[in-house]
Formats: C-alpha cells, structure tokens, sequence
C-alpha cells in the first residue's frame, strides 16, 4: 500500500465540481417552482375568466331579447299609425264630401230656373257621384210617361219609359232605388241595363229618375257618400225640379194672363 499523499489540488477540484452542480441543481428546483407557480397562476386565471364571460353572454342574450321586444313594439306602433293615418284620410275624405253635399244642397236650392235645377243635377252627378254617363227622365204630368230630359255620355235610344217597363220603369213605379252588382265597367252599359236608377221622390210621389251607365274609370264601388248622396238626389233634386217647374208654368200663366188683360184694357 502507497504512502504518497493524495494531491491536494484534486480535491480542490472536485470540490468546486460539487459545487457547481449542487447550484445547477438549486437554479433547476427554483425555476421548476416558478414554472409551476406560473401555471397555477394561469390556471387560476382561466377559471376566473369563465364567470365574466357566461355574465356578459347573460346580459347579451337580455339585450337581445329587450330588443325583440322592442322591435315587435314598434311594430304595433307602425301599424297603429298607419291605421290612424288611414282612418284620418277617410274622415277628411267624408268631411269634404259633406262640404261638397251642402254646397250641392245650397246650388238645388239657390234658382227657381227650370233649366238651371237640372244642370246643377247634372254637375252634381257628373262631380260628385263620379258618373260619366247618365240620363235624366221628368214624369210627364199629363200622360203619366217618364220623358228624356237630358243625357250625359251616352245617346238614348228612346224619348220615353213607361212606368214598370225595365227597371227605370220599375223603379219609378216602386220608388226604390236600383243597384247593379257589378258597377266597374269601361263603356257605358246597354241602356236597358242601368248600373244604378235613382227615382227623384217628393215624399213618396216619383217625380223623374236618373239613370246611370257608366262611372269614371277610378270608381269601381258606390261608397256610403254615395248612397247618401243618392239620398240628397232622390229629396232635395225632387223638390227643386218640382219647384222650379211649378214656378216656370206659374210665369207663363202670369205672362198670359197679363197678356189677356193687357189687350183687354186696350179694347
């Protein structure tokens, strides 16, 4: 066995080896624990991040459907509107045509001239029942016979209706107004068959008709105003035709008997 002493420089190496390695060693175990750390810091994080994102979609998903809501609201509301808008069309529509009836009303009742009485019968037809061809018939006095007195848009074939005799006829002799189902045409309808006749009625004595066989082209319906307006012909239209006829035989009575006794006072 060897008595040379062991070199101390070699051990003095082997100590600063150890060393080395035994801070390695330390440096890895820190670095694992601050990778770990960091980890558990993530995951930490992520689990808290879930909360807010199912907060935020709960809100979204109550914002949505406020906004359903509300869209359906406005809706409702755009529809009421237009309801109203509607409803306000057909009232000003209504007091316009009442305007124009007491106009028409006023012009029956402004003259006693004969000819003057039938056309403002004429004008009320023509404007406000929107009809583009019609025929006015008088009752005779002396034979009972319904005679042509005017036509609009349309010839008449004949100068007189015998009451009952087609459904002017018929409607003079009832008194009753008539009314075609289907009124929207595009020329005048045979005479024969009258889109509308509307007896001109002192009480329930029928002193004419008028008879309708064509409406402008954008009339396709009578309207209430109509009917109402047909109303206004067959009392107020009556009574001033009556009254002016009434007062033009009148005149010529007086203008005859003025005559007679003008030439009396010369003899």
């Amino acid at each position: 066995m060897s008595n040379v002493p062991e070199d101390p420089k070699k051990g003095q190496d082997f100590f600063q080896i150890f060393s080395k390695a035994k801070e390695f060693t330390e440096q890895l175990l820190k670095e694992n624990e601050r990778l770990r750390f960091r980890i558990a810091q993530l995951e930490t994080g992520g689990a808290g991040a879930g909360a807010p994102n199912a907060e935020l979609e709960s809100k979204i998903k109550d914002l949505e459907t406020k906004l359903a809501e509300v869209e359906a609201r406005f809706k409702r509301v755009e529809a009421e509107n237009k309801e109203f808008a509607d409803r306000y069309i057909e009232i000003e529509e209504q007091n316009n045509n009442l305007a124009n009836l007491y106009v028409a009303s006023y012009q029956l009742h402004s003259t006693l001239d004969y000819r003057e009485v039938v056309r403002i019968v004429q004008e009320i037809v023509i404007n406000l029942i929107g009809a583009e061809a019609f025929h006015i018939f008088i009752v005779n006095d002396k034979t009972g016979t319904l005679d042509l007195e005017t036509s609009e848009g349309q010839t008449s074939p004949i100068t007189s209706v015998q009451p009952g005799e087609g459904k002017i006829g018929l409607a003079a002799s009832s008194g009753d107004n008539y009314f075609a189902d289907n009124v929207a045409v595009t020329s005048p309808s045979p005479f024969e068959e009258p889109l509308a006749v509307v007896p001109l009625k002192i009480k329930d004595s029928v002193i004419g008709v008028i008879s309708i066989n064509k409406l402008l082209v954008q009339k396709t319906a009578f309207t209430t105003m109509d009917y109402e307006l047909f109303t206004l012909l067959a009392g107020h239209a009556a009574t001033a035709i009556f009254a002016s006829k009434l007062y033009s035989v009148s005149a010529r009575k007086l203008t005859t008997l003025q005559g007679f006794l003008d030439m009396m006072k010369q003899k």
